[in-house]
């Protein structure tokens, strides 16, 4: 795997981190979990290498 690939699949982490934590911190809309949700689930697969 070539250094461009890393660096994708770490920043595409970083991404999935910060919205996680998002979703864990929000208590008050149950709209913005579930749209957190649908941000995080195409990264998580495309971290998993699921097309």
């Amino acid at each position: 795997m070539n250094v461009i690939m890393i660096l994708y699949y770490l920043i595409t982490a970083f991404i999935v981190g910060v919205l996680a934590w998002n979703f864990v911190r929000e208590k008050k809309s149950a709209n913005d979990m579930l749209l957190y949700l649908l941000v995080i689930l195409p990264l998580v697969l495309r971290l998993l290498r699921v097309k």
